[in-house]
């Protein structure tokens, strides 16, 4: 009987790139942008006049909480993907 050779992993290379905390990172700077602009829209800073526009459904409230959560998943995914591509760049140069 012939013995495969194990499956090769990605955790290692996930930790090496410390992929868990620049997910955390990139999750609380999501956030914390979502909850400003969210809390910017609710003040009425911008937007346009009460009465000129219609928010079916969910009302403007409700929709503005559904934009709220696609900008924090969004910034999120931008910072974790930035944080983990200087972290494989300082991997590389100290291999180097």
């Amino acid at each position: 009987m012939s013995e495969e050779p194990p499956e090769p992993s990605v955790a290692p290379l996930l930790e090496a790139l410390s992929v868990r905390r620049n997910a955390a990172v990139g999750a609380a700077v999501g956030v914390a942008l979502a909850a400003l602009a969210y809390v910017f829209r609710l003040g009425r800073a911008a937007g346009p006049f009460a009465g000129t526009r219609q928010f079916p459904v969910l009302g403007e409230t409700g929709w503005f909480l559904l934009l709220s959560v696609v900008l924090a998943s969004a910034a999120a995914l931008l910072v974790t993907t930035l944080l983990t591509l200087l972290s494989l760049v300082a991997l590389v140069r100290e291999e180097a």
